[in-house]
């Protein structure tokens, strides 16, 4: 099974051609030197813009190319392997015009669809430098008129903010504010009188440093009724829906900053030698390799089930995309600190002398990604203000069937993207756990096509579940000062849902994917063991403590027979992943 997703990014990919190759113009070599610039990826835009990338940020309904989330969030990993920079500046138009897609009414949302797929870049104004995520205590004022707003404040740390020619805003219309006291505007720079507004320096950053992240100060400026998004007071809803699409597309980014990690160790371990053999022998580097891999491929399994949930599961994304974005970039993140243990040195190096200071330069970009449209901390709160609904709907255990078979069948055609179908409050909690007592079942039943060890972890697994969910019943809520250990049980929830979406997914397309392309990785559940491995050390449980403890098997030695299938992809020029996925390469 080829992927339609994996096979329409690995299509845009090799238009770009082989980033290895200098001669290319988005080569590695070039995202380098861009970067020790500090300069903007003008040129790289503008080729993506040649490509017609922009006309995926646009929904179909609206004249765009956008039919399947899966797509973009695809072609967002394709870009971020090459560089993050560019990825964030250019993916941000999707980040500016979602609140459109998700509020707007036809005509607005038609019009906008035009100028992105012509290349109009759009920025997302939310934050404000006094107030950060409280997105309640924005100051941004728009006073209604007869024929419109009048805005004035200032937002600040705003991508493409002064690059941009449209800016969905988030303003006060109402001065005493409150849930029903925000509204969105999309404001065209372009016929603002400029004296009623002006652009904030872009500040310097650790990584993306080519980003455009400045900001906008209006003083009075004048802007039409026509640039209201929904009705007025909607804007927070709108907001809150559209973090959960964006939430959800941030997982591209990590995993492509992960591809890009992890690639560079394998070549590094396999041609490194010490003490007279290579790295890749050693066991410690072994271990790191794989443990690295291990988070990836569950980060790649949540991304999938997470964006497919997108068209199956609009009214539990609420749940899918606070986990997912907690979850995925503290995995990349995890990884990218073993896998720099692993290459040393070399990790901290600019310029040629190891790959032309990718690693550097991938660890300095990625520690943005866990931080916009939502920190890791504002995402488990998001986890955490939901524990009454996840509690009522697992006592009920209702499941949305069809839902959940869309979500996690990967050969399934999905329901067309419909935001109106987003909803603010998950009712119904989450179908893939509250099914996974079935999923243990089932994996039961397939007996000796599957190692003991794999149904003993995921028994394991649905015991730890319950121990959590009667943990979020037991939690009562406080409106400001959350418990810390509030947070801790939402992070213990976040990866419970990911193993759980990997169960789901493994049953679902073990049969169905071609085990010879993706080097074995999904037989006997190889993948999905070493996952279930990583996660339930994470989780602290009581199986893996003990075997610690008393000296025992090793609960992490599946994780060792990952390096076979890693270095075959490697070998055979494909991405490290779940599924084929062969890299843009100059023949020699």
């Amino acid at each position: 099974m080829r992927h339609p997703a994996y096979v329409a990014a690995a299509r845009f990919d090799h238009l770009l051609g082989d980033p290895r190759d200098t001669g290319r113009l988005f080569s590695h070599a070039r995202c380098a030197t861009l970067d020790e610039r500090e300069e903007f990826p003008l040129e790289l835009c503008r080729e993506l813009d040649l490509l017609g990338l922009p006309s995926h940020y646009v929904p179909a309904a609206h004249g765009g190319a956008l039919d399947n989330f899966e797509d973009l969030v695809q072609l967002v990993r394709a870009l971020a392997r090459r560089d993050l920079t560019t990825a964030i500046a250019h993916g941000k138009t999707f980040l500016g015009a979602v609140s459109v897609w998700v509020g707007g009414d036809p005509r607005q949302a038609r019009a906008l669809g035009a100028e992105v797929t012509q290349g109009t870049a759009v920025s997302w104004a939310l934050t404000e430098q006094q107030h950060g995520s409280d997105l309640l205590a924005g100051d941004v004022l728009a006073e209604p008129r007869d024929d419109g707003y009048v805005l004035s404040g200032e937002k600040w740390l705003i991508n493409n903010a002064t690059r941009g020619d449209l800016l969905c805003v988030l303003a006060r219309t109402s001065p005493e504010g409150g849930a029903r006291g925000f509204s969105v505007l999309l404001v065209d720079k372009r016929r603002l009188d400029p004296a009623q507004f002006r652009t904030l320096p872009a500040v310097r950053l650790h990584g993306i440093r080519g980003a455009d992240i400045s900001g906008v100060a209006f003083s009075g400026a004048a802007v039409p009724s026509t640039a209201l998004v929904g009705a007025q007071g909607d804007g927070l809803e709108i907001v809150v829906k559209s973090l959960q699409l964006t939430r959800t597309l941030c997982a591209g980014l990590s995993l492509g900053a992960a591809d890009q990690a992890l690639e560079m160790a394998t070549a590094y371990a396999l041609t490194r030698h010490n003490h007279g053999r290579p790295l890749i022998e050693l066991p410690q580097s072994r271990r790191l390799l794989a443990q690295s891999y291990a988070d990836l491929l569950t980060a790649e399994a949540l991304t999938l089930v997470s964006a497919r949930a997108v068209h199956a599961l609009p009214g539990e994304l609420a749940i899918v995309s606070a986990a997912t974005k907690y979850l995925v970039p503290t995995l990349v993140q995890q990884a990218l600190g073993a896998l720099s243990r692993l290459v040393g040195t070399r990790s901290l190096l600019l310029g040629d002398t190891f790959e032309h200071g990718r690693f550097q330069k991938v660890l300095r970009d990625h520690g943005i990604v866990g931080i916009f449209d939502g920190s890791t901390v504002i995402n488990l709160h998001t986890l955490v203000n939901h524990f009454p609904a996840i509690a009522r709907a697992h006592r009920r255990g209702f499941v949305d069937e069809p839902g959940l078979h869309g979500a996690t069948t990967l050969g399934e055609a999905l329901p067309a993207l419909d935001p109106r179908r987003l909803e603010l409050v998950p009712r119904r909690g989450s179908s893939l756990l509250q099914t996974l007592p079935a999923a243990v079942d089932e994996l039961r039943t397939l007996g000796d096509a599957v190692p003991a060890t794999l149904v003993e972890r995921a028994a394991e697994l649905e015991a730890v579940v319950g121990d959590v969910v009667a943990g979020i019943g037991r939690h009562r809520p406080t409106p400001v000062a959350v418990p810390a250990a509030s947070f801790t049980l939402a992070e213990d929830y976040a990866r419970c849902f990911a193993a759980a979406a990997a169960l789901h997914l493994w049953l679902r397309n073990r049969s169905a994917v071609d085990q010879q392309a993706t080097h074995g990785l999904w037989e006997s559940g190889l993948w999905l063991e070493a996952c279930l491995a990583r996660l339930l050390r994470s989780l602290r449980t009581p199986r893996t403590a003990r075997l610690v403890a008393d000296g025992g098997r090793d609960p992490d030695e599946v994780l060792d027979r990952l390096v076979e299938p890693l270095v075959a992809q490697h070998s055979a020029g494909h991405l490290p992943s779940l599924l084929a996925y062969p890299l843009p390469r100059t023949r020699a």
